[in-house]
């Protein structure tokens, strides 16, 4: 009987992450960890739980990202509008740092949802 609920897992390990980002280092494999212990079945499973646990944790982080860049562009352009290829500039780069932070942290929550599947067939639950 398969009573998985993936979605739940995945929320509880996205809560782990954004939980715990401020004291652990590597937080997004906790979570995933948490997310693939829960889940349990396939390698496959483990993977895309940790995946989609990533993925939901970025939520919050992307608010928030949104809400320190406008006030930052507030702050440095001082109420005016900054020239076009500097605005050009920085749109290039908040885009560059935004899918090396995706990447950073689906991949390791998926890493982490392996783990927690091996975790959990090795000790038997």
């Amino acid at each position: 009987m398969n009573d998985r609920n993936t979605f739940l897992n995945a929320l509880v390990g996205a809560v782990v992450t954004v939980v715990t980002v401020s004291f652990i280092p590597f937080s997004p494999v906790a979570g995933g960890l948490v997310s693939g212990y829960l889940e349990g079945g396939e390698t496959e499973d483990a993977l895309k739980v940790g995946a989609l646990s990533g993925v939901l944790a970025l939520v919050p982080a992307v608010l928030l990202f949104v809400v320190i860049g406008n006030i930052a562009f507030a702050l440095i352009a001082g109420g005016t509008t900054a020239p076009g290829a500097v605005g050009g500039i920085g749109l290039f780069v908040l885009f560059a740092a935004f899918a090396f932070f995706l990447l950073y942290v689906v991949m390791l929550s998926a890493v982490g949802g392996w783990v927690g599947l091996y975790l959990k067939n090795e000790l038997g639950t």
